[in-house]
């Protein structure tokens, strides 16, 4: 045999061996679930809703297994369905260690019956969603979330512009929409043309600011051509007390001859 012939020979045989290696370690009981147990789980991840002592509770139990026999797709599931979870990523790194990666959700706004809005649009459901602050007020029909969406932050910004700070947005099943601001104040837009219309309204609003400093309670735009405005009722004017001193009289005024 030549030279050649015998590295190509040893070539195969290296190739057989790690070929075989996977089989003999299962008929020898390397691989078995009681060997090479994993020792340390590391986790990454920004740990501002998810809780590390609630990933290792749903992960320590699918973990029990050896380092060969652990089945990594059982403990992605268990881990992304935790809430706030919105992916992720398991890893085996030789020879003891598991690693999970974890994305978050993030709030960006509340949905319909109790639920919020991600920022990427998706809809989930978390036990303290309640406890949330700060967040916009978004309601309407599953199957028109993404118009409720385009409507508010188009709203949002307009409103803005002049000062005003949208805090919710209602979509009616009959297409109509409704604005509340920060302050309390409704606006009813209506369900044809509405960013049209609650443009008008806001070319419009600094002259009406500038009359009514105390801002207004109610504004109905669901008009061919113009709109119609509630103000708030005017403070009433205090009687003077019968016990207050009466103002001094004036002094006469001197004349020139």
């Amino acid at each position: 045999m030549t030279r050649a012939g015998a590295i190509r020979l040893a070539g195969w045989v290296a190739a057989l061996a790690l070929l075989a290696l996977p089989v003999v370690g299962v008929l020898e009981g390397w691989l078995a679930a009681g060997r090479w147990p994993v020792r340390y789980l590391t986790l990454e991840a920004p740990f501002v809703h998810v809780h590390a002592a609630q990933v290792r509770a749903v992960a320590a139990p699918l973990l029990t297994r050896g380092f060969f026999a652990i089945d990594l797709n059982q403990v992605q599931r268990a881990v992304a369905a935790l809430p706030w979870v919105a992916s992720a990523q398991v890893r085996k790194r030789w020879p003891d260690t598991v690693t999970i990666r974890i994305a978050e959700r993030t709030p960006w706004a509340r949905w319909t019956a109790g639920r919020l809005i991600a920022t990427d649009g998706t809809v989930f459901s978390v036990p303290d969603a309640a406890a949330l602050g700060g967040l916009p007020q978004l309601t309407g029909p599953d199957a028109r979330l993404a118009d409720v969406i385009a409507f508010y932050r188009d709203a949002a910004a307009a409103c803005a512009a002049r000062g005003l700070h949208v805090a919710a947005v209602d979509l009616t099943g009959r297409g109509s929409y409704a604005l509340t601001l920060a302050g309390g104040a409704r606006i009813s837009v209506g369900h044809e043309q509405p960013t049209r219309r609650l443009a008008r309204f806001l070319a419009v609003w600094p002259q009406l600011a500038s009359a009514h400093p105390q801002g207004f309670e109610y504004a109905d735009l669901r008009y061919t051509n113009g709109f119609a405005v509630k103000w708030p009722p005017e403070p009433p004017v205090a009687a003077p007390s019968p016990n207050a001193p009466a103002a001094p009289a004036a002094a006469p005024s001197a004349a020139r001859v």
